[in-house]
């Protein structure tokens, strides 16, 4: 989707995926302000799609890896050059199979890795966001609520709630 369609909103969805080994899944991009940094995999949400749809979504197509739920633990808010609100949530996701072969997608990525939080820190080739994140206990999120019924007159075709048991 490209900047004009996103309009002044922009909406995107990262997965912190964690594997059995407590190693994060990272990509390093090919573009934007985040080239040659490690990452989360992530992108923007699209339309008829949630937010953790999205986030899962992204994390297959960057990387070939599916996973499942697990909780949203974070969300990333600014404005750019006081015009465009850019916005990101940021969910808990568990690998449903954990070998090591990605499909990295060549055209926005250079590669995929399962690092520990202490090496991303100590490599010094990660986002500010993922930096910041190593110091926070990740590993539990706002589970989604997923059997509410906001009623007939808003049109929802899908809708959760997150919240922190």
């Amino acid at each position: 989707m490209s900047k004009h369609k996103r309009g002044n909103v922009w909406l995107g969805a990262a997965g912190l995926v964690i594997n059995s080994n407590k190693e994060w899944l990272v990509v390093k991009k090919r573009y934007g302000g985040l080239h040659g940094k490690w990452s989360l995999p992530a992108g923007f949400v699209e339309p008829g799609e949630t937010i953790d749809q999205a986030a899962l979504r992204e994390v297959k197509e960057e990387t070939g890896i599916s996973c499942r739920l697990m909780g949203m633990i974070g969300f990333r808010s600014g404005v750019i050059r006081e015009e465009i609100s850019d916005n990101m949530a940021i969910f808990l996701l568990q690998p449903i199979d954990e070998k090591n072969n990605f499909t990295v997608q060549a055209a926005e990525l250079y590669e995929a890795a399962w690092m520990t939080p202490t090496s991303l820190a100590e490599e010094g080739q990660a986002s500010v966001m993922l930096y910041e994140m190593v110091n926070y206990v990740l590993e539990e999120g706002f589970e989604a609520i997923e059997d509410v019924d906001p009623g007939e007159v808003f049109g929802y075709s899908a809708y959760k709630l997150f919240f922190k048991k």
